[in-house]
């Protein structure tokens, strides 16, 4: 029920030079990125000293950073070689739901990874009886099925939407907001809809880290020798580093005025957190934690030997 058959994708506007510069490093990114979490998933699976819950819900974290990249960047790489892109709509439709889901799940992993280390860090007597592999895999699951559930009614109701005039979308992927300037229809029920699904799935996960964090931070300030202090710190760091990233860079492009914002500088965002975070995210957890470094000197040993 739309005249509109397939979208047009501008991507960046630059000279061919530069684009071909960007299409080297976007690939030489995308692959870094799926190599790297690819590496954590075999690192903890193959490892039994990463056989605990952090580690489990690393995976997940590396697996939805995967996924990510991979729903953006192959399009991307074709815009950029092409100066601009067509996407069929239903291809379109089924970018935004991946996408979508995607930020959701990592909202909710993100979430259960700041819970485990309170656990650990605030009740640590009850810390194993609460964090069973079974339950482990429960909270992972359910995070999945949440974020896959909810983004289906949005994308359902994306769907039913007309599109009859312009087909032009100035981005380098299909994003929520510009699908809907573009559509004939009322948007206001689907607008709604966005915050009533997106709102809590940001919000709440976000008002728990901050009180999770509150907690342990609390909880390591008491811990009376320097060596406790800092293991405990050392065990959250990067996980604040990964959230703090996460959450700035989405609220940078989604909770901001766009008023206050050029299409340069949403776009720029935008390559952070679907390019560059996945990539970044890898990084902070192998470069500072010497558990995954000690697995990964014994994973190339036992090959090498």
């Amino acid at each position: 029920m739309t005249d509109v058959t397939e979208f047009i994708l501008l991507g960046f506007q630059a000279t061919q030079n530069i684009r071909i510069l960007m299409f080297v490093i976007f690939i030489v990114v995308y692959i870094l990125t799926v190599f790297m979490n690819l590496l954590i998933i075999v690192l903890v699976s193959t490892s039994k000293n990463l056989h605990t819950p952090m580690y489990f819900f690393l995976t997940q974290l590396s697996l939805n950073d995967i996924i990510l990249p991979t729903v953006i960047i192959p399009n991307m790489l074709h815009i950029l070689l092409y100066d601009r892109g067509t996407i069929p709509f239903m291809g379109c439709m089924a970018q935004v739901y991946f996408f979508c889901v995607s930020e959701a799940s990592e909202c909710l992993i993100l979430t259960l990874m700041s819970c485990d280390r309170y656990l650990a860090i605030c009740n640590p007597l009850r810390y194993t009886s609460l964090m069973t592999p079974a339950n482990c895999v429960i909270l992972a699951v359910t995070c999945w099925f949440i974020a896959f559930f909810l983004m289906l009614l949005l994308i359902i109701t994306m769907l039913m939407l007309n599109f009859c005039g312009p087909n032009i979308i100035d981005h380098f992927f299909c994003d929520t907001l510009p699908i809907l300037e573009l559509s004939c229809s009322d948007t206001y029920n689907l607008q709604v809809e966005i915050y009533l699904l997106g709102v809590p799935l940001i919000l709440v996960p976000n008002i728990i880290i901050i009180f999770t964090y509150s907690k342990i931070i609390a909880t390591t300030l008491r811990i009376p020798s320097s060596t406790g202090r800092q293991k405990a710190f050392s065990t959250c760091s990067s996980h604040l580093i990964v959230v703090s990233i996460f959450y700035c860079t989405l609220f940078g492009v989604y909770i901001l005025p766009t008023r206050d914002k050029t299409l340069s500088i949403s776009k720029i965002l935008s390559l952070l957190y679907t390019v560059f975070t996945p990539l970044i995210n890898p990084i902070i957890y192998s470069l500072k934690n010497n558990d995954i470094k000690k697995a990964l000197h014994t994973l190339v040993y036992r090959h090498c030997r």
